[in-house]
């Protein structure tokens, strides 16, 4: 493919989300929205926030987001994340997506990578600390 480096999905790592793409989710000549990318980063990152937190976290701050490659529908997106900073309410995580763009060839693109800060929140919205840093 022109362009693209083709690399592997990371071994040994469950994606904590996967999810293909669909025609609603693009515009007119089938490039997937941007936004809709980052929606699904945001999801993918606050899976770990979350479990960490035990419970409700909030995002607070997106630290880098970078777009390498487009997506297009069809794609199998997997989106890995891994918590790389603990602070007393906040968790950052580190965001890598691919795509699959003929999983029947393995033909595998990363396409973002994005820093993600979230917060755990309590019932009412307010920062709490993160169960054993608080």
């Amino acid at each position: 493919m022109k362009g693209e480096e083709l690399v592997r999905l990371p071994e040994g790592k469950e994606p904590a989300l996967r999810v293909i793409p669909m025609p609603a989710d693009a515009n007119h000549t089938g490039d997937i929205f941007w936004g809709w990318i980052m929606a699904q980063v945001d999801l993918a990152g606050s899976v770990p926030a979350a479990r960490l937190a035990a419970g409700r976290v909030a995002t607070v701050a997106v630290n880098s987001f970078a777009f390498r490659q487009p997506v297009f529908v069809g794609d199998l997106v997997s989106f890995y994340a891994e918590v790389i900073k603990v602070g007393r309410t906040s968790i950052t995580v580190n965001l890598q997506v691919y795509a699959q763009r003929r999983p029947e060839r393995e033909e595998c693109v990363k396409v973002t990578e994005a820093i993600l800060t979230y917060v755990a929140v309590d019932s009412e919205r307010r920062p709490r600390p993160v169960p054993g840093r608080g």
